[in-house]
């Protein structure tokens, strides 16, 4: 669990550019941003201060007088930063409301925004390297991002994406095949490179997708 952000921090936030992400604040505000993940510093001068994905997913979300807010264990991972659903869940977060999807839509643009804030040319097209030091994550969000669905806790229906032995892949299984091919397609637009593979005791399809470099 994390706490939000204090008012002064939300005003900060709240503040930011809503295309770039980029803050204004003091030194010591951007500081503490910096420090709790929902900021980071650009490595090149001016060394501006842009959201990160958990920033991004403070400002989507509404408001609340300070009293009321409560710490929400089911969307941010242990490090603040945003948890897609990689699918298996055993807390039921299966259902997509209104709420669950902003939160993924701001955490979808905000590592866009990071992508392009820490490549030299500027581009979103390739994954960042918190993408390829998250990689289960990363597949899964630029999954439920596109509108796919995650299995539930009973193994139904729908995505789950694993870690492998191998270093800067994941595997991501669906059982239906229509849904399986769609998955790659969305992989592959949002800078994946896909393959599909066969397991050689259940024989059961699934992806091997990993972070494309160039």
């Amino acid at each position: 669990m994390t706490r939000p952000p204090s008012a002064a921090q939300r005003r900060v936030i709240d503040a930011a550019d809503p295309v770039t992400g980029r803050l204004r604040g003091t030194e010591a505000q951007l500081t503490a941003l910096v420090k709790r993940g929902l900021a980071f510093r650009h490595p090149r001068p001016p060394h501006d201060h842009f959201l990160t994905p958990a920033g991004h997913r403070i400002r989507e979300a509404p408001a609340e007088p300070e009293a009321a807010r409560t710490p929400v264990s089911a969307a941010p991972s242990s490090d603040g930063v945003f948890a897609a659903r990689v699918g298996g869940e055993e807390d039921g977060t299966g259902d997509a409301g209104p709420a669950r999807l902003r939160e993924v839509r701001g955490a979808w643009q905000g590592l866009l925004e990071l992508r392009r804030m820490t490549r030299p040319d500027g581009s979103a097209e390739l994954p960042c390297g918190w993408e390829r030091t998250h990689l289960v994550r990363a597949a899964a969000l630029a999954l439920e991002a596109a509108g796919h669905r995650p299995a539930g806790p009973a193994g139904d229906d729908g995505y789950r994406v694993r870690a492998t032995p191998q270093p800067e892949a994941v595997a991501v299984y669906e059982a239906d095949g229509t849904a399986r091919g769609a998955c790659a397609a969305t992989l592959e637009a949002a800078g994946w490179q896909v393959g599909e593979h066969t397991e050689p005791r259940s024989r059961a399809r699934y992806l091997l997708a990993s972070p494309r470099k160039v």
